[in-house]
């Protein structure tokens, strides 16, 4: 029986691996230490802890004889920059550095959110700056509340653009957004039972929502700031909205909303709507679910809908869309350790295929790769090591566009059936996934050339992380243990040991030529064929599973 009680053994390695995969973006041996012996609940519980980003705004380098800097915080409109694909990035590289700074569930769950109310950054989202907000509006509510960040999201700048709702005035509908909003931000189709009728909602309620959120315009200068976030935010346009009275379909029983006609009586009706569409028990099965796809597995059986599902969405409405209690229960599960049965053929542990995103943040964090800093060396990071390689290169390659999916449902890998996580690694990603570690070790962009301004240094990470490195079979396994989800046999052991030791000599081949790094410091031996194992390692098909 699937079970939602707490996992009652401390963590052992395996499982700590598996809490900080699924958890955070930042990765460390030095983390997996910590967790290993703690209770599953007080592991998750320190993934809680509230924090302010390293970094507090993006900077931009360009152009190099008169830096725009740190345009997000100037009082000129966003649309007078120059260079606004580049600030987009610039964002998506602030927010990924905060992310590696801190062991956290903050900036998982800020990615959820932007899974589950997405925008595309390049598609319709407007100026860099617009984009900054949205960002900083879903990292403010990763602890908080979805049914509050469902209503405020309705008023974000870069939301009312992208999905044309600042064009939607009482006499020129535009449903777009309304339509979105139901479908794939909240409550979700169900089932088509009828031209125009779907189990969780109407055409109808897709006409009346619309009505809802007429004349709520964009706020090209950010002069309206809402109170509870400190975030720039939309408006109401009275004259644009539609005062009529709304009337839904049975699927929300029916329920009328009076229209209104003063800006804060609007502002109470947009609040009676949300309310009435997460009144509905859908609305918290479909982030559960959402959740579960997210943190758990692409695909589940009846049982699991039954037993983690349900009970979820029912802590989802008992605790009025607080998203952390939720999370909380889900990852100190028995469940979530798959120590809830003994079927071997169902394993939740290794059993997703590792998002860009994920293997580029793990590989970094857990290689402790020196990238530029953005506070001292902001040309380099921003241009050079992100812009350039990051998100021009490795993450289209790879098959993610960064804060940009090709469409409003998202990426497929959270949606698209049967396929989910397993769109992400295909014949057309794996040369960019399989570049990424090459890059790292070369210090340059292996996939289109050019100075990345970052390099990893194997032989430093064997000599201080590794237990015992003179034994390669040592070497091998204890690196194992800290890149995959499972062991690995003695025909995996002995294939990676043969970039350690070449066929037909004996391990102490190694173990001397350890001892004469350690003795003289001269590492080109040594430095080769760690650079190797590590390729071969990382490029494994166990590890581009979490």
């Amino acid at each position: 029986m699937a079970s939602l009680n707490p996992l009652s053994s401390p963590l052992d390695l395996r499982k700590a691996k598996h809490l900080l995969r699924r958890a955070t973006f930042s990765y460390t041996k030095e983390q997996l230490d910590t967790f290993v012996g703690m209770s599953a609940s007080a592991a998750v519980n320190s993934l809680t802890t509230a924090s302010v980003n390293t970094l507090s705004e993006p900077y931009d380098p360009l152009p190099t004889d008169s830096p725009d800097g740190f345009w997000t915080s100037s009082s000129e409109l966003p649309n007078s920059f120059d260079g606004q694909g580049r600030k987009r990035s610039q964002v998506t590289a602030w927010w990924w550095h905060n992310a590696m700074q801190e062991t956290t569930l903050k900036h998982k769950l800020s990615f959820f959110l932007h899974t589950s109310f997405t925008v595309g950054k390049d598609s319709g989202v407007g100026a860099a700056t617009y984009f900054f907000d949205h960002i900083n509006l879903l990292d403010f509510y990763a602890f908080g509340n979805l049914k509050t960040l469902a209503k405020k999201i309705t008023l974000d700048n870069g939301m009312l653009d992208y999905l044309d709702n600042t064009q939607n005035n009482k006499n020129n509908p535009n449903e777009n957004y309304a339509r979105e909003y139901l479908e794939l931000f909240t409550i979700l189709k169900g089932e088509q039972i009828g031209s125009g009728n779907y189990t969780n909602y109407t055409e109808i309620d897709i006409q009346q929502a619309a009505k809802v959120f007429s004349g709520f315009k964009k706020r090209a200068d950010r002069s309206d700031i809402d109170p509870d976030t400190n975030i720039p935010m939309g408006y109401i346009n009275i004259n644009q909205h539609d005062t009529n009275d709304k009337t839904f379909s049975s699927a929300f029983g029916n329920q009328v909303i009076s229209g209104k006609d003063t800006e804060l009586e609007i502002y109470e009706e947009l609040d009676t709507f949300v309310e009435m569409v997460f009144a509905q028990s859908e609305t918290a099965k479909a982030y559960c679910r959402k959740l579960y796809r997210y943190f758990v597995k692409s695909e589940w059986n009846e049982e699991v809908e039954t037993d983690i599902i349900t009970p979820l969405a029912d802590l989802l409405i008992a605790n009025n869309f607080e998203i952390l209690p939720v999370v909380t229960t889900l990852l100190s599960s028995e469940h979530f350790y798959d120590a809830d049965d003994s079927d071997a053929t169902d394993n939740i542990i290794g059993s997703i295929i590792k998002s860009p995103l994920q293997l580029l943040s793990e590989v970094c964090s857990m290689f402790e790769l020196e990238y530029p800093d953005p506070s001292t060396n902001a040309l380099y990071y921003y241009r050079n090591f992100f812009h350039s390689f990051i998100h021009n290169r490795y993450f289209p390659g790879s098959g993610m566009v960064f804060f940009n999916p090709d469409d409003v449902a998202g990426y497929p890998a959270y949606y698209q059936q049967p396929g989910f996580d397993r769109n992400w690694f295909s014949s057309n990603t794996i040369i960019g996934r399989y570049k990424l570690i090459e890059s790292l070790i070369e210090g340059k962009n292996t996939i289109s050339g050019g100075n990345i301004y970052a390099q990893l240094d194997t032989a430093t990470f064997v000599k201080n992380k590794i237990a015992d490195p003179s034994d390669p079979n040592l070497l091998v396994t204890q690196m194992a243990d800290l890149l995959y989800p499972e062991s690995i046999d003695t025909d995996r052991t002995n294939y990676f040991k043969s970039f350690l030791v070449d066929e037909g000599f004996p391990d102490y081949y190694w173990t001397g030529v350890w001892s004469n790094y350690i003795n003289t410091n001269d590492d080109t031996t040594i430095r080769t064929r760690l650079n190797a194992l590590i390729i071969a390692m990382v490029n494994a098909a166990e590890f581009q599973l979490m």
